[in-house]
């Protein structure tokens, strides 16, 4: 009988990790990709400062 030590402290941390993860996916904001006009890299030092650096 000393197993619903175990059992009970092993569903009070699964139902804790379900209920996090349900507020951390309910309070996620979506991105908006392009927002600022561009999608790629802004070179931020050297000599291609503020260039923006595209995938090929």
């Amino acid at each position: 009988m000393r197993d619903t030590k175990d059992i009970e402290a092993f569903l009070k941390e699964h139902y804790r990790k379900i209920k996090e993860m349900s507020l951390f996916r309910n309070l996620k904001k979506e991105v908006d990709t392009g927002a600022n006009g561009t999608q790629g890299y802004v070179i931020k030092q050297g000599k291609n400062k503020d260039k923006i650096a595209k995938k090929i």
